[in-house]
């Protein structure tokens, strides 16, 4: 039995490919540590996982946090600038406590501390990629969060996306400071930016996302696998089946025609402003049923009884049951709506949506609409579109077909697995 440590940060969205390959790795024997902040104990510990609390906690419940993180084109850098590079002191820390006995590190995208433990700790390690943004081609670029005219000179060709690559390393040089200090006084070489070549593992790298969304293109880094999506399904237990829907759920989707489901995920729901409202008008003209899963936001007024309002519902078992699915374009998100086989309405607020929802649109399998543009009359009309177009629900089940094909968590145990002693 090998003891393997997943240090990840974030959302649910990625939390939840962590504890599916943790679970994988638990069901073929090994003592899988997840690797996070403080918040996620709980849940963690439930799947029969073992916790090792890692700072910052990066806490969803935190409102102006979230509110900060989640800002349009900013989001990112404040993210990165104040939250994590700052802090990798004492992520260092926690990390090298954590790995202690262990035989492997798997570490995420803000885990900026795990190359200085692995090369402190002489520990193989691998370095995963939950959206295509993480691995920056130039080849095949991302949409990223700036000014409206970067899509234009993105789209020029690989020379000028290696130039704009160029240029945010050197503008996002004095945000990593932090570490370049921390390496000097742990003996280490200055090393690349963690932003950008110095989060690749020179081992192992995984893409955890299906080729679907991206196949691998000639600038990924060297030892790159493509596992694809690992999805975890919310069971109480790794040994239990994922809890049925509640009753009164279940109930509404007996009683009528699939519904259209609106959800802003585990971090932009706490910005959700009007999306709530404008979706049940959107519903109400298209005299469509509808599930609202609106988190901690009250209710709209005055649902009509063909639209329900819920807190939320694991989006495994309540997505199949849907007409359509719109959202904010997070990585799990989207993978459960493609995996489903149900057309998407992306709403981006930050960070990869950007680009999962150009991926989409490629796919033809969904659209996407500004958030300050979002209103009941343009939502209705592209779920129109979307609801009458043959194309795209013929390309939701090519891709749904392929997606059930797929098994990340078990490619990804795989690739591990060739590393341990």
């Amino acid at each position: 039995m090998a003891r393997i440590v997943i240090a990840t940060f974030g959302s649910l969205g990625d939390l939840h490919p962590a504890l599916a390959v943790a679970l994988e790795l638990q069901r073929r024997g090994h003592e899988a540590v997840i690797a996070t902040s403080e918040p996620y104990r709980s849940k963690v510990t439930s799947l029969g996982l073992t916790f090792a609390p890692v700072r910052p906690d990066l806490s969803l419940a935190n409102t102006e946090l979230v509110r900060r993180v989640m800002d349009g084109p900013r989001g990112s850098e404040y993210l990165l600038r104040q939250l994590v590079y700052p802090h990798v002191r004492e992520m260092h820390a926690d990390l090298t406590a954590a790995v202690a006995g262990a035989d492997f590190l798997l570490a995420s995208e803000l885990a900026c501390a795990a190359p200085l433990v692995a090369a402190q700790n002489k520990l193989p390690w691998a370095f995963f990629a939950l959206s295509p943004i993480s691995l920056l081609s130039a080849y095949d670029p991302s949409v990223l969060p700036g000014p409206a005219f970067l899509p234009a000179l993105q789209a020029i060709g690989p020379r000028t996306n290696r130039l704009i690559h160029r240029l945010a390393r050197l503008a996002s040089y004095s945000w990593w400071a932090p570490v370049r200090r921390l390496r000097r006084e742990l003996g280490l070489p200055p090393g690349a930016s963690p932003l950008f070549d110095g989060k690749y593992s020179p081992q192992l790298n995984l893409a955890l996302f299906s080729p679907v969304l991206q196949s691998p293109p000639a600038d990924w880094p060297m030892h790159t696998r493509q596992p694809g999506f690992c999805f975890f399904d919310e069971a109480p237990s790794a040994s239990a089946a994922p809890l049925p829907l509640p009753a009164p759920v279940t109930a509404f989707l007996q009683a009528g025609p699939p519904p259209l489901l609106f959800t802003l995920g585990s971090a932009a729901v706490q910005l959700a402003e009007s999306f709530y409202v404008h979706s049940a008008q959107a519903a109400q003209q298209l005299g469509r049923r509808a599930i609202l899963l609106v988190g901690k936001n009250p209710r709209p007024p005055a649902l009509p009884a063909s639209i329900l309002a819920w807190d939320y519902l694991p989006y495994a078992a309540i997505f199949p049951h849907a007409a359509a699915v719109v959202h904010q374009g997070g990585v799990g998100t989207t993978a459960q709506a493609l995996r489903a086989g149900r057309p998407m309405l992306i709403v981006p607020f930050a960070h990869d949506q950007f680009d999962n929802a150009a991926r989409i649109r490629r796919l033809g399998v969904g659209r996407t609409l500004a958030r300050p543009q979002f209103s009941p009359d343009r939502c209705a009309r592209i779920l129109t579109a979307l609801l009458e177009d043959p194309t795209t629900s013929a390309a939701c089940a090519r891709v749904a077909s392929q997606l059930r094909n797929e098994n990340g968590a078990g490619g990804a145990g795989d690739a591990i697995e060739a590393f341990l002693p």
